[in-house]
């Protein structure tokens, strides 16, 4: 049987495809960009990989006809600001063409909407789920609150909080409450619904057993880590306050951290629990879900992180774009050094960034990230997934990844900070040597008086780096 598999390359879609494969499915999995997908294991013949744009419906055309069920993981609300109307549009082009094929169902993961005064993110997940529905195609829609599990954005912000902030100063909606999940429950879910007529036009809360406030979250994170930490809530906290809170605090763009801020003032909590009888699961409690996501990121086991995906930082459009590295009018710091162990060398470079660090000067590293939040943008704070592989599309601190090729020797970043320019860092090996370039394109004045501003720090730090690269083969 074939299933279509939207969202291939963000969080649950990365998670789901495993499973569907390991169940003997064909799966065709739609993504913006091709050059971002990365399947772990041999490459198989039951995936089908297509580019499909759904906010363009020639491009849902590419969608084949014989396919059994949909998924729909499709969400973009750190992205524009109209970001609910582009999501109404891609969920009517989406419907539309589903209906025209011989599936028999879609799977919309949404979130929880049981109160009237719903947040604009809450607003738009339900206006897709009523469009999904109205179509032909039975739609099956799970509703989920928060997703505690390694790499999600939920989980990330309460683990940065809880470790930067030993006493917290925050927001009265911290005393909100909600019913999270672990990751695994909302997989064994969007398995167990699949092509399960008994799920068929019915939408579904799916929670955990424990229902907490988020201020219980952190403390119970703090417990689990052993570590004493100490909440006071203020009803003075705006919205935007709270969200630039999040923002300088936490490793989220200040876009998501708004929608969430947005959203953690309602009530998430299931109003019935059904789905687990109907389905046969009896979901995890919150502490054993962070006990779970915390093996995982010690084993550098990792599947998926939020902040890959392209809503984490200014990164748009497709890889290729950024692949070509310019050289006309640019300012370009090149340095070469010979290696006698190349597999040192890059193994090496395949764990720069994140808890590695840059290997030289990681305190000036850090200050240009500080600067970076205080501009609004990315800063140095979103590490990295693993931390010895690296895939195109990855985050790399403020850089992302857009070229990655072990063999070769060749690593080439973007950057993704605030700039009067465009910015790349390129890492290659050839007949035993390292070559080394920083390239930097200047827009107008203001970018060529950036480059003459930070040219007298490049001549350590890239020097250093380059030396601290080849060292550790000795």
């Amino acid at each position: 049987m074939k299933i279509l598999l939207t969202g291939a390359t963000g969080y649950i879609g990365k998670r789901l495809l495993p499973l569907l494969l390991e169940k003997g499915y064909e799966v065709i999995c739609c993504v913006r960009d091709k050059s971002r997908f990365y399947y772990p294991e041999t490459p198989s013949t039951n995936i089908q990989i297509i580019e499909v744009d759904f906010l363009d419906q020639k491009s849902v055309d590419k969608i084949p006809d014989d396919i059994d069920a949909a998924y729909y993981l499709i969400h973009s609300m750190s992205g524009a600001v109209n970001y609910d109307e582009l999501e109404s549009i891609a969920a009517n082009n989406f419907k539309e063409k589903i209906n025209r094929t011989n599936a028999r169902q879609i799977i919309y993961l949404s979130g929880i909407v049981n109160d009237k005064s719903l947040s604009k993110h809450l607003s738009s997940r339900k206006a897709v789920e009523e469009i999904l529905k109205s179509g032909t195609t039975p739609a099956t829609t799970l509703r989920a609150g928060i997703i505690v599990g390694s790499g999600s954005a939920s989980f990330e912000i309460i683990r940065d909080l809880v470790y930067k902030l030993p006493v917290m100063i925050t927001p009265k909606w911290l005393n909100t409450k909600c019913q999270p999940i672990a990751i695994a429950d909302v997989l064994e879910f969007l398995m167990k619904s699949l092509l399960n007529s008994k799920t068929y036009d019915e939408s579904f809360d799916i929670g955990g057993p424990d229902i907490l406030t988020y201020k219980q979250m952190l403390l119970q994170f703090a417990e689990v880590k052993k570590l004493k930490r100490y909440i006071f809530t203020l009803p003075v906290m705006t919205p935007k306050l709270s969200s630039y809170w999040l923002y300088f605090i936490t490793s989220t763009s200040f876009k998501l951290a708004s929608a969430l801020v947005s959203s953690m003032k309602v009530e998430v909590i299931c109003s019935d629990t059904r789905i687990n009888t109907l389905l046969d699961v009896k979901p995890i409690t919150y502490n054993q879900a962070l006990q779970k996501a915390l093996i995982k990121i010690d084993e550098d086991a990792v599947a998926s992180s939020w902040k890959d995906s392209q809503i984490s930082g200014q990164f748009k459009g497709s890889v290729g774009y950024y692949l070509k590295v310019p050289k006309k009018d640019c300012f370009i710091d090149r340095r070469k050094r010979e290696i006698t162990d190349r597999d040192a060398v890059i193994a090496k470079i395949w764990s720069i960034g994140g808890e590695t660090g840059w290997y030289y000067a990681d305190w000036l590293w850090s200050l240009r990230g500080f600067i970076d939040k205080i501009f609004g943008g990315v800063g140095a704070r979103r590490g990295r997934t693993n931390r010895q592989n690296i895939h195109v599309g990855d985050v790399l601190d403020f850089w992302r990844v857009v070229y990655a090729d072990k063999k070769q020797g060749k690593l080439i970043l973007y950057a993704e900070m605030k700039l009067p320019g465009e910015a790349w860092l390129e890492f290659k090996i050839f007949n035993n040597t390292l070559y080394q370039a920083a390239t930097f394109r200047p827009k107008g004045l203001a970018g060529k008086l950036y480059w003459y501003a930070v040219l007298p720090f490049h001549g350590f730090i890239f020097n250093g780096m380059i030396n601290q690269l080849i060292n550790q083969e000795k």
